[in-house]
């Protein structure tokens, strides 16, 4: 496997893993910042955060500090009740791709989408199968746009307890049959639609190692880190630090590389009890520490 005793080479940070510090809320201008002053090469930022820092600000910032983009969270969402909330998911993930070519970012995650309503609390139909189709048309008919835009789109499976509201697509398996079929390879092609693998949503899967093989290098898009604590409280926000929970996450970078990956570890993690409360300063260096020990 790649050598990873330099501290700072192959580390990205998801800025979602430091947003909240002792706390509060921290402005996007200020986590780059930390970031450089840490020798951290990427990261991967969120729409809100660049919105809210200005879109040529962030370019110019990153830019200034010599750091690059791990991927762009987030666009998908394509799931909606009507035809007007189907038409605005795909104009908002257009958007994503506009916003991820300024930034020169590598790809654009998707987080799909699934029972209208869900996240609000009342979802306004069960029709899982329904929202899968949704899915697949709605990534169809935006990959249309980034291939004009030369913009590749990353599908993220997530763990089966997010699939009412969050992401229909649970498995490693059903990204790459939906990459297969709305994507084809021709020989020598470059793929447009692969997979952002998250150990957090994926570790469990028994096909885990089979189906990373199957994704191989033109598929494999993006590689997120975190670990699975126990016992966990909340299903959203308390993912673990990587060498704090059960994840065996040695192993499954081995199969990442093995299959041909050699790009980022992207650190994510949510954690309204514990990362969140601490200073930005501990969550990087714990980051950057654990990456080369753990990871």
């Amino acid at each position: 496997m790649r050598d990873f005793s330099n501290d700072h080479d192959w580390l990205s940070i998801n800025t979602a893993t430091v947003r909240r510090q002792g706390g509060a809320e921290v402005p996007l201008a200020r986590i780059i910042d930390q970031c450089a002053r840490h020798g951290i090469q990427a990261i991967s930022p969120w729409r809100d955060q660049v919105a809210a820092a200005g879109l040529a600000q962030v370019c110019s910032q990153l830019r200034a500090h010599g750091i690059g983009l791990s991927g762009y969270c987030r666009g998908g969402f394509f799931t909606a009740a009507d035809e007007a909330g189907r038409r605005a998911a795909l104009d908002d993930n257009r958007r994503a791709i506009d916003e991820a070519l300024a930034l020169d970012a590598p790809c654009v995650v998707l987080v799909v989408g699934s029972l209208p309503g869900a996240l609000e609390g009342k979802a306004l139909h069960k029709d899982i199968g329904g929202a899968r189709a949704q899915v697949r048309d709605g990534i169809a008919e935006t990959l249309a746009y980034a291939r004009e835009a030369g913009m590749p789109l990353a599908i993220e499976p997530l763990h089966p307890m997010q699939a009412a509201e969050r992401a229909c697509i649970n498995t490693l398996a059903q990204a790459l049959d939906l990459c297969e079929t709305l994507d084809p390879l021709a020989q020598g092609g470059r793929a447009m639609l692969g997979v952002a693998l998250d150990v957090y949503h994926v570790w469990w899967d028994p096909e885990l190692e089979r189906q990373i093989a199957r994704a191989g290098r033109d598929r494999l898009f993006a590689y997120h880190v975190c670990d699975w604590r126990l016992p966990t409280r909340d299903l959203l926000s308390d993912r673990a630090m990587m060498g704090d929970g059960v994840i065996d996450l040695p192993r499954i970078r081995g199969w990442v590389e093995a299959a041909g990956y050699a790009g980022y570890s992207e650190v994510e993690i949510f954690s309204e009890a514990d990362w969140w409360q601490r200073s930005g300063e501990d969550i990087l260096q714990t980051c950057i520490t654990r990456h080369r020990t753990v990871v």
